[in-house]
């Protein structure tokens, strides 16, 4: 592994990004969808702050009047859904692309070894996504100026969102190298990311045992932990183990295609 070689390819791919309309086009979505689900919470938050004045019996049955479970908890959710819907378009075209027009060879054949491609390509994607999740930063601000809100949660919020969006990233870069095709790289970058999130669904299906492996495989487990300020050693090592295993799996593609 060679961090210099890593440093040009991740700069390669940045200029790559963003000399593109897709990226601008997914930093827009994504701000368009959560700034919608962030209105939405903070104008409910405020209409109920207020039918709670005449009525305090409805703030205390629903905890209505904290506006960390009421807008900060929802709001990350909200986030991690749409981060989880954007990242296969940025991830899709990192090898697929490569590997239809034939640059991919070429690449391969330069004085960089396969880590110092996987690394630089992913990293490139992990900044992208982490500047779009730091766009997001004037909701929790515009929270703290209207109301007093617990920082611990929106601290380990927005961790759980790096690390979300960094095993996501990590998993499309995997199903870029498996295919020369950008839509099939996507659609199976969907299929995986939202197996990982809907296997939750199925634990109270299941023995108590395996309930407790589904919970754990299952990502939206852990960044609704991180979202509720609690910092678990279980959590980050999740997410850690996802990028290490999808990037190693996507090391073992390269080794593939290099024999065919």
């Amino acid at each position: 592994m060679n961090p210099r070689n890593i440093g040009l390819i991740l700069t390669r791919e940045l200029k790559s990004y963003f000399s593109s309309l897709t990226v601008y086009l997914v930093i827009v979505m994504f701000l368009l969808m959560t700034g919608y689900f962030f209105y939405n919470l903070l104008a409910t938050f405020s209409v109920v702050s207020v039918q709670a004045q005449a009525d305090p019996m409805l703030a205390r049955q629903y905890q209505l009047l904290n506006i960390n479970e009421t807008v900060i908890r929802p709001l990350f959710g909200s986030i991690s859904i749409i981060l989880l819907l954007m990242t296969p378009l940025l991830t899709m075209r990192l090898f697929a692309e490569e590997k239809k027009t034939g640059t991919i060879e070429l690449l391969l054949t330069f004085p960089v070894n396969d880590v110092d491609v996987v690394l630089g390509k992913y990293l490139a994607c992990v900044v992208v996504i982490l500047a779009m999740i730091l766009l997001t930063a004037t909701y929790p601000v515009i929270i703290v100026v209207l109301g007093t809100p617990e920082l611990m949660p929106i601290l380990t919020g927005y961790l759980g969102l790096a690390l979300l969006g960094a095993a996501a990233a990590a998993l499309g870069v995997f199903t870029s190298s498996t295919t020369e095709n950008q839509i099939v790289s996507a659609s199976i970058s969907y299929g995986l990311l939202f197996f990982f999130w809907l296997i939750s669904y199925s634990v109270p299906l299941v023995s108590a045992g395996l309930g407790q492996v589904l919970a754990y495989l299952s990502i939206n487990e852990h960044i609704t932990s991180l979202s509720k300020g609690v910092v678990d050693s279980e959590d980050l090592i999740y997410y850690l183990c996802l990028v290490a295993l999808f990037l190693f799996l996507t090391l073992r593609s390269l080794e593939t295609n290099r024999w065919r």
